[in-house]
């Protein structure tokens, strides 16, 4: 089992969704985050006055699922996320130790 967690722009939400859908991945767990990379923040003018704004808002999702689907989710993830400009954002892959899901205990593969 692995854990994917990818950080990407919040008005791709909805497209990546759709394309971890398509491949047959229902569960994910999503969290409004900011932070930056290489596109380190940009300044935005407000009644007049300038503010620089160091941190950008950005999605974080967690996808717990086998190992047989990981390859197929990075590509959904990775193309419906991508605009081809900076701050597009990044997948990490982790390896996932358990699962257990509380209303049933069942474990392993089972309980994704």
């Amino acid at each position: 089992m692995k854990m994917i967690t990818a950080v990407i722009k919040p008005f791709k939400l909805d497209d990546v969704r759709d394309a971890l859908h398509q491949i047959g991945i229902a569960g994910m767990t999503v969290e409004e985050v900011k932070g930056y990379g290489r596109q380190k923040g940009h300044t935005e003018l407000y009644r007049g006055a300038e503010y620089v704004v160091e941190f950008q808002p950005k999605v974080k999702l967690q996808i717990a699922l086998s190992d047989q689907l990981v390859d197929a989710a990075i590509e959904a993830i990775c193309s419906s996320a991508n605009t081809g400009k900076i701050g597009d954002g990044k997948i990490f892959v982790t390896p996932l130790e358990q699962s257990i899901r509380i209303r049933t205990g069942e474990t392993g593969e089972d309980a994704l």
